[in-house]
């Protein structure tokens, strides 16, 4: 069986501000750097086979506090990059809604229908995370790696979720996920079980 341990970043200055950040490389702010340390001191396993992160610094940065205490450096996974948000990032919702009413209206109320300008579909981001979680997984099988780690972002992690749950991009937004948030996924012969969604205990601690 293979364990599978999505994993959000800790918070930016940007999430703080509500501007999407997309690609855009944010690193964490202090507030972020706090609950990644939390997170270190609370993971909810003792032992990690491999920790993959999305290259931008707020994931890399919080997969690295991780990674200290498994003593397992973090492999760099571009694949795992935010959505390309394209024009909007930066932009707070209320700016995307003035400034492009028709496709922000589609952001949540139908997202499978999004394009965003010079941006992601998501089911081009949808495409770009499970290609690479599945070449993954099934190397973690292969490999025996029992415990595998992904710091990511909240849209992709969504899209994951999304896949691994059956559940059609266009309630992509039910799923929450917080900063720091983790799920846990089983992977076995072929079934998949969800352990944990959206926990943030460690926060609580």
């Amino acid at each position: 069986m293979v364990r599978l341990i999505l994993v959000r970043h800790g918070k930016t200055e940007w999430n703080a501000l509500g501007k999407y950040q997309g690609q855009s490389d944010i690193e964490l702010s202090e507030e972020g750097m706090m609950q990644a340390e939390k997170l270190a001191a609370h993971f909810p396993v003792s032992r990690l086979d491999a920790i993959y992160a999305s290259d931008l610094r707020r994931a890399y940065m919080t997969a690295e506090r991780v990674g200290e205490r498994m003593n397992v450096e973090p492999q760099k996974e571009p694949s795992f990059r935010e959505l390309d948000f394209g024009e909007w990032e930066g932009c707070t919702y209320k700016e995307i809604i003035e400034r492009w009413p028709e496709e922000g209206e589609k952001f949540f109320g139908a997202p499978e229908k999004l394009a965003i300008p010079n941006g992601e579909t998501f089911q081009m981001l949808q495409n770009r995370a499970m290609t690479r979680l599945n070449e993954i997984v099934t190397m973690s099988e292969v490999e025996r790696h029992g415990t595998i780690a992904v710091f990511a972002h909240g849209a992709i992690i969504k899209t994951m979720l999304c896949t691994l749950m059956h559940i059609p991009l266009h309630y992509v937004w039910m799923l929450q996920q917080s900063n720091t948030a983790v799920n846990i996924i089983n992977f076995d012969a072929g079934y998949v079980g969800i352990e944990q969604l959206n926990n943030t205990e460690h926060l609580r601690i």
